[in-house]
Formats: C-alpha cells, structure tokens, sequence
C-alpha cells in the first residue's frame, strides 16, 4: 500500500499559494498541548518535544508490534499552533504574553481511546508532568482564510494585512485576532528567507 502523504493528498489545508484564500476547515483530530509565554524559550520546545514523540510513537506502532485498527503507512503531520496574546495595548509586541495551543494532527484510525491506550508507551519517551498536559482533541475550525507566508516570523504582519484586506473585499468578518500557523519549515535547518508557514484565521461570511 502506498504511504499516505499529506504534502500530495491534502496541498488545500496545508499547501495554499502565497496570497490569500477562502476555505472551510473540517473537524480533524489533533494531539494538544498548549502553554503561555515567548516561544524562543525553552517551555515552548520541550512542549513541542512531547508532541513529536507521542506522534511517531503512533506512527512506529507496527515495529513494536502493534497494529492498530485501520492503521495504514503515513507521513506525520505538520506541527500547528493557534496563538492569542493578553497584550491590550499597540506597542511592540510582547512575546512573553503569548498564549499557544500547539497541536499535530492524527489520521483518522487514531481515537480518543487509542490515545489513552498508548499513554504507558508515551511516558517511555515523555516527561509525566508533560504527559499529564497532552490532550486528544476534535477541532473544527470552519470558514477560514489562509495564505503562504515565506520569510521569518518576525514578517508575519505583512502577510496577514493582505488577509485582511481580502475579507475586506469580499464582505468577510475576521472573528478576532487569534490565528493559526502551520509550520512547514524546521526553524533549525531552514534560512529565516527562506521559512515557509500557513498562516490562518476564522471569519464570518
């Protein structure tokens, strides 16, 4: 059977052009953790430590010996997060009041039980206090507009002032200043010109 690739099967959710678009996101299923304060410190990374590996420990199940239900050979999901900021005031921008919900994606044959099931084979690899913090969740995000956003984070308005204007255009209400990134690049290995992130918003339309 061939592997399931994300990046061919779904480029509408996760690989738009560089300028704005419409879409209406489905319910999918996500493994979340979320967190408060400035992603460049190292709460945020072990966070996103403990999701890759709840997630690969899916993914690897059929090498330890466990097949699970509907499972089939796939590429592990993007990391995403949602961000909001308790900043009331349009000064620079204070990272340490960020508030994150980070999340990777699970296909389908993965369940709330499932994740329950898996817990003792987590904690092998995941810090209990981090462990205790994972959720198994059901998101709809609904009638949305995303874009390609390619540059550094730090860029990101830019991007998201070319979202705004095409609601405008189009009659569209942005529900509020909270959005999501879906990262497709490893900040790591990856040239801050060269990053490439999904950037998205819920509206009214």
């Amino acid at each position: 059977m061939t592997k399931y690739e994300w990046r061919k099967a779904e480029k509408g959710l996760y690989l738009p052009k560089n300028k704005p678009m419409k879409l209406d996101v489905p319910a999918m299923n996500y493994i979340t953790i979320t967190g408060k304060g400035d992603p460049n410190e190292g709460a945020f990374s072990e966070r996103v430590g403990a999701l890759y590996a709840a997630a690969y420990t899916i993914r690897m199940l059929p090498k330890k010996g466990v097949t699970p239900d509907g499972y089939f050979e796939y590429t592990v999901y993007p990391l995403e997060g949602e961000w909001t900021t308790s900043q009331r005031d349009n000064g620079p921008l204070d990272k340490s009041l960020f508030e994150y919900r980070i999340m990777i994606r699970q296909p389908d044959f993965v369940t709330a039980a499932l994740f329950e099931e898996l817990k003792p084979r987590f904690a092998e690899k995941i810090p209990a206090e981090l462990l205790a913090e994972l959720r198994f969740e059901t998101i709809e995000e609904g009638p949305s507009v995303q874009m390609l956003h390619k540059g550094p984070y730090d860029t990101e308005p830019a991007s998201f002032e070319q979202m705004e204007d095409f609601c405008l255009e189009n009659d569209w209400v942005r529900l509020s200043k909270d959005h999501k990134e879906i990262y497709l690049s490893d900040p790591r290995k990856t040239a801050p010109e060269k990053m490439k992130t999904v950037l998205r918003f819920k509206i009214k339309s």
